[in-house]
């Protein structure tokens, strides 16, 4: 199927699926490609992804990096995940988002502001999908900020699982039934996919990840509807490292 250049329909959805396409998008932003890459010490001002878990931190008025990191991680999953989980269901189509192309305004506010100049179809199936979102971003995503914060690796599985899930819970309460079982299906075969396996499972009310995002520690925080706590923790003794 074609898609629209600028993914309108993509609106309909919640403000986690919409982003700015065609000539909507502003091509002076940083791309996530740069987001990604290492930091250098040569150049005098912070890296976007530096600046984007800065404004998260100061936001959640949180003083621990690795908190606003994570949260960081699970609000950029979610618009990847959502832009490209909807698509899908839509359309049957992907728009390519690579890196070096998609550009991300890490000082905008929540939901992440994302920015495609030209919209590229690409097959509507799981393993495209995993290849553009789960290797295509994630992965270096992930890289990137375990370099940089004491974060653990599954955790940042779970966002990703979590986001996941969640995309696919709008899309069926938002969508068309058609549309709605595409998404559960291809959301099935991607939470089995070995990046994402173990993270979390399937249940009868919806997604239990087997990791804490952290949002607990933040001030006035409490447990998300799929962390594998019933409660906050008392202290972060007994707290999952992964």
């Amino acid at each position: 199927m074609d898609l629209d250049p600028r993914l309108t329909a993509l609106r309909a959805l919640g403000g986690f699926f919409a982003l700015r396409a065609g000539e909507d998008a502003d091509r002076h932003l940083p791309t996530l490609a740069q987001a990604y890459g290492p930091v250098r010490p040569d150049v005098h001002r912070a890296d976007p992804l530096t600046v984007r878990v800065r404004r998260v931190a100061a936001a959640l008025r949180t003083q621990e990096a690795r908190v606003a990191a994570s949260v960081a991680h699970q609000g950029l999953a979610a618009r990847l995940w959502s832009v490209a989980l909807g698509c899908a269901a839509l359309h049957g189509a992907v728009p390519d988002l690579a890196p070096d192309t998609l550009r991300w305004d890490p000082e905008g506010s929540a939901p992440d502001d994302l920015h495609l100049p030209e919209v590229r179809p690409l097959p509507g199936d799981a393993a495209t999908l995993a290849a553009v979102v789960l290797h295509g971003h994630l992965e270096p995503l992930s890289a990137a900020l375990r370099a940089r914060h004491r974060v653990a690796p599954a955790l940042l599985r779970g966002n990703a699982a979590s986001a996941l899930a969640a995309a696919a819970r709008e899309i069926t309460r938002h969508a068309r039934p058609e549309a709605a079982a595409r998404a559960a299906r291809l959301s099935r075969e991607l939470l089995a996919h070995p990046g994402l396996s173990g993270a979390g499972g399937l249940t009868a009310t919806g997604f239990r990840r087997r990791s804490c995002c952290l949002y607990y520690r933040v001030p006035g925080g409490g447990v998300c509807g799929d962390c594998c706590f019933v409660r906050p923790p008392r202290s972060s003794a007994g707290a999952p490292s992964a």
